[in-house]
């Protein structure tokens, strides 16, 4: 018996640094800067809670512990996002 594949193998994303003003997602080779101005949902969140983010697909990130879920593109551009959530 074979398996099928689901899908393509992500590659971990990792927080690599956090300080008052937000935070740094390393996402293979590309390092992105969350700031907590644009994604205020994160401002209280513990370094726990950042720390614990999934890479579920190339353009979707997913922190569990806090129900968040982003796009990779609104990170990097978030002015083409112009709703967003309330913290």
């Amino acid at each position: 018996m074979t398996s099928v594949a689901l899908g393509s193998i992500i590659s971990a994303a990792e927080v690599t640094h956090v300080s008052r003003d937000g935070f740094w997602i390393l996402l293979q080779n590309e390092e992105l800067f969350v700031p907590f101005v644009e994604f205020p949902w994160f401002r209280d969140a513990s370094i726990g809670q950042l720390m614990n983010v999934e890479w579920p697909q190339s353009n979707h990130l997913y922190w569990p512990d806090l129900d968040v879920d982003l796009s990779v593109e609104s990170i990097r551009n978030p002015a083409d996002f112009p709703l967003r959530a309330r913290a």
